[in-house]
């Protein structure tokens, strides 16, 4: 059997890729998201889709692109996001290369492929299929630092959706996501006293001593068996060796399966901070960030044995993996909407300068993308 796009062009896919990878577009870098934003808006408008521009604050822009702007109901709602976590000189550092089996550079894998994948697959769709579809596409600016100004114009719009899929890259063996573990990021700041450490120690309120004993606490909290874990991966304070420590703060990590186990763990944290371990001492707790975990339910089972068929008459071999990083797809499937991510071509090294692309996954993906899609028209 022939499983091959008509037309498709490796060469042609990877010219159209390479404007998406050689700009520095990590999270509010607002310049560069905008020069993604306008080059995802125009492949769809050439299309002859309705582009919305959706203003995500320092953020910048989200786009919002639908094939039937007048349904209130999507059938299929893809997101994927244009930020990056690289800083500014990135791309004129390592702009894209390629070799025969893969492709190189900031965010090749992580997601502009899985953004340009998209396209691809409904600009090849046949119309009549198309058009038995309500699609809407979302891009937000902001992903890489848990979608804090997208998140609750995506959750808007998928509460109107029946199936989400996120095109994040499929992990380097080729397995789709079904699982993510969802994640929280704290601020700890701790507020003392200072004292000159020779002359009258004994006056100060060491904001340091305090956020030892929180690292212990915090460390405590972790438990590897049911997979929550807590993580102090940031620590700074103090003025001097010679002066009582006034100030001090700590940035904490948390993964976890279980979201029930999280809410215990987050209540302990703040309780913590209720009953500081010195006198005179005050904790302040900000949450900056939180995403639930994804778990499959019953109705993401049927979505997942869909995809399953789609692979077998594609002769892809369909494999899931539970991961531990954090995506949309868990802003999504919290809301009980049937949601699968890794639905990009594959690629490893992400967040690094390792970061891959497989050229030979990149056309399969397309006809996945396409054949799911031609069996939720039904």
């Amino acid at each position: 059997m022939n499983h091959s796009l008509q037309d498709f062009s490796l060469q042609e896919y990877l010219k159209e890729l390479r404007p998406l990878i050689d700009v520095d577009c990590g999270t509010l870098t607002k310049d560069g998201i905008e020069t993604i934003v306008n080059q995802m808006a125009q492949k769809y408008l050439d299309m002859g889709w309705y582009v919305k521009r959706v203003n995500c604050g320092v953020a910048g822009t989200g786009l919002e692109i639908r094939n039937k702007p007048d349904r209130k109901e999507i059938d299929v709602m893809l997101i994927g996001h244009m930020d990056t976590v690289f800083p500014i000189g990135t791309a004129a550092a390592r702009p894209m290369t390629f070799d025969d089996k893969r492709a190189y550079g900031p965010g090749v894998s992580d997601m502009k492929s899985g953004l340009l994948n998209i396209v691809y697959a409904l600009r090849g769709m046949d119309k009549e299929i198309l058009d038995k579809l309500s699609v809407c596409i979302c891009m937000n600016p902001d992903e890489e630092i848990g979608s804090l100004y997208s998140e609750a114009w995506l959750k808007t719009v998928a509460a109107n959706a029946k199936n989400v899929l996120v095109a994040e890259a499929a992990r380097a063996d080729g397995s789709l996501v079904k699982a993510r573990k969802g994640m929280a990021r704290y601020r700890l700041t701790f507020s003392g006293k200072a004292a000159h450490a020779g002359n009258d120690p004994q006056n100060g309120r060491s904001a340091i001593t305090e956020m030892a004993n929180w690292i212990l606490g915090i460390n405590s909290l972790t438990n590897f068996e049911s997979g929550t874990t807590l993580n102090v991966g940031v620590v700074n304070g103090g003025a001097g060796a010679n002066i009582v420590p006034e100030r001090a703060e700590a940035i904490v990590d948390v993964r976890f399966w279980d979201n029930d186990e999280y809410s215990e763990a987050d209540a302990k944290i703040r309780q913590m901070a209720e009953t500081p371990f010195i006198d005179g001492v005050t904790v302040t707790i900000d949450r900056e960030a939180h995403k639930p975990s994804m778990v499959p339910s019953e109705k993401t089972q049927a979505l997942m044995a869909l995809v399953e068929e789609a692979g077998r008459e594609l002769d892809i071999d369909i494999k899931w993996q539970e991961v531990g990083g954090g995506s949309d797809a868990n802003l999504t499937a919290v809301m009980g909407i049937p949601t699968l991510d890794g639905l990009g071509p594959a690629g490893a090294g992400f967040h690094s300068a390792d970061e891959y692309l497989e050229l030979d996954s990149i056309e399969p993906r397309i006809l996945l993308l396409q054949k799911v899609l031609t069996k939720l028209a039904g």
